[in-house]
């Protein structure tokens, strides 16, 4: 075998590897965002949408977050809030004083309350001793006859009661109060504490007095994405938006057969990734985070590799074409657009390399296969 010197070893190398070297230069390790490669693709909608951030971006983002922002709720709130209605299944605790027979009359009355229990309401599967509303609404009621209650307030029903005994009573004094809630309930579940079905009672089921009652948000509930369902019809309720603008979330009423849900954080995460100092998934602080927040928790770009010119936001929206924002941020008035820049659920920051790191990436895959040739060469001398 004819011996090679070490330095004509090292010319033919260089000659055979170079020139590959920089052919497949572009074929870069890792993930990157190539704007080029996607605007000459051929395949229709590989192109997203590119939008720079630029001061009148963050001006029309804002008006639009604003539109949005004025949630739907006059179908859920109320001026004053209305004292409960009897309804059907309900049990009424009816007292005529000074006349103790008509209270033997209740214990006659009970009756299977609608193929339903009152466990949830009273923890027990045996109904209370009292008159229960049937199916048609109506109350039986000795002198009174059959008396339909359903719809009437508490006085309402009183003075219905009261009318109908006078043609046999003196003056009778009648008190009548619900004396166990069964027709009416709501089911809140999702982060909260106790997640269940509620009873409607008394006092007026507000949103507040639901979540109050299932133990309050727990600390992975997101409080800007609630959940309320009525009729088929979902309702998004931002709590601390309302609060922002002023609006009491006590006003807003919930009614027989609503379901409440109370998202979790994790639902609302954002991805940074890319040339950062640490990637990793974020959750939004009750539904708001800014680019700049984002990037800070991450530790920033990396100053060594990143491209700051490079900085994106791919949002890909529910219906709607991905978008794609682009940030250039070298100077410190990008910085102050990042603040500006508020994110959405689901949102993907990607900082891109530069091209000094990505050639110094394909160089490092390249040099431990270039020592194994020139160790093999050494081995053969």
């Amino acid at each position: 075998m004819q011996c090679i010197s070490k330095t004509r070893f090292k010319k033919l190398l260089a000659a055979a590897i170079l020139p590959w070297l920089f052919a497949c230069s572009a074929l870069t390790p890792g993930m990157r965002v190539d704007l080029e490669d996607a605007a000459a693709s051929t395949t229709p909608g590989a192109m997203p949408s590119i939008k720079s951030i630029t001061p009148q971006l963050l001006q029309s983002e804002r008006e639009q977050r604003e539109q949005q922002a004025s949630q739907d709720i006059s179908r859920l709130q109320v001026d004053s809030l209305t004292p409960y209605r009897i309804d059907c299944g309900d049990v009424l605790s009816i007292v005529v004083w000074d006349h103790p027979e008509l209270a033997n009359a209740a214990r006659l009355n009970m009756q299977p309350s609608l193929g339903t229990t009152d466990a949830d309401a009273a923890g027990t599967a045996v109904p209370p001793a009292g008159f229960v509303v049937d199916h048609d609404g109506m109350v039986q009621f000795p002198y009174a006859g059959a008396l339909k209650l359903s719809g009437l307030t508490e006085m309402q029903a009183r003075s219905e009661l009261t009318l109908k005994l006078a043609r046999y009573i003196k003056k009778p004094e009648v008190t009548l109060r619900v004396q166990a809630y069964r027709s009416q309930r709501i089911y809140i579940g999702g982060e909260v504490k106790a997640p269940g079905t509620q009873v409607i009672n008394d006092i007026p089921m507000t949103l507040t007095e639901a979540l109050n009652r299932a133990g309050g948000v727990l600390p992975s509930g997101d409080q800007s994405r609630i959940s309320i369902s009525r009729a088929g019809i979902n309702h998004w309720i931002n709590i601390p938006q309302l609060i922002q603008k002023g609006v009491d979330p006590s006003g807003i009423l919930l009614a027989h057969g609503d379901v409440v849900h109370v998202l979790s954080r994790d639902e609302s995460k954002v991805f940074v990734m890319g040339d950062v100092t640490r990637p990793m998934p974020l959750t939004m602080h009750d539904g708001r985070l800014t680019l700049n927040e984002a990037l800070g928790e991450a530790g920033g770009v990396s100053q060594l590799s990143a491209d700051g010119r490079q900085v994106y936001v791919v949002r890909n929206e529910s219906g709607k074409e991905p978008t794609v924002y682009n940030l250039d941020a070298r100077s410190p008035i990008a910085l102050a657009m990042a603040e500006s820049f508020e994110l959405k659920p689901k949102d993907v920051v990607f900082v891109n390399a530069s091209q000094l790191a990505m050639w110094n990436r394909v160089i490092s895959l390249i040099l431990p296969s270039t020592q194994s040739l020139t160790n093999a060469a050494q081995i053969a001398k």
